[in-house]
């Protein structure tokens, strides 16, 4: 029995070493060779944008300094673009998790700066609220967003940002080239 449960940590010892090895960077998950798609929603809502993460970090480099956009602008900006009903709000939030940890990782790994990269902070929820998937569960969105003057609240145990509304980009006037 105690001979089984050496091999077991050690087979767990060993995918690890193997999940490392072939773990990809952020980086490499932005720039993953996918097309964008437009497919009949299976739950009969409609026609669905699946975007990819290159065309996500195109829309947020578009946010200008001292405006925000909510995921919700995000999503209906895409499908607007793409003549959809509404964009795939699973691929759109797991495409906007790797946009920031790419920019965190060009910060740390690639020694760019912050005008260099995308500026992720600037996307908070539908509620005004900041996002626990982005890195450090929104520590550095916070830092940022007070470097850039926005003034943050603590509302029912979230951190959100006041009088976000005000501040909110207007995406029907951007003419985007997301194709």
């Amino acid at each position: 029995m105690v001979e089984k449960s050496k091999k077991s940590d050690t087979t767990k010892k060993t995918k690890k070493v193997k999940r490392a090895r072939n773990k990809k960077t952020w980086r490499e998950k932005l720039e993953k060779k996918m097309e964008p798609k437009v497919v009949d929603d299976k739950k009969g809502r409609g026609r669905m944008f699946v975007p990819t993460p290159l065309i996500v970090d195109e829309l947020i480099r578009s946010i200008p300094e001292g405006k925000l956009v909510t995921i919700t602008q995000i999503r209906e900006k895409l499908a607007k673009e793409y003549n959809a009903d509404f964009t795939c709000p699973l691929a759109t939030g797991w495409f906007i998790r790797i946009v920031g940890e790419t920019a965190e990782e060009d910060l740390r790994e690639r020694k760019r700066n912050l005008a260099e990269i995308t500026p992720y902070w600037r996307v908070i929820k539908p509620d005004g609220s900041l996002n626990e998937k982005f890195p450090e569960k929104a520590k550095f969105q916070a830092e940022r967003l007070k470097n850039e003057g926005f003034t943050l609240i603590e509302d029912k145990g979230k951190l959100k940002v006041k009088d976000f509304e005000r501040y909110l980009v207007d995406l029907s006037k951007f003419n985007l080239d997301l194709t």
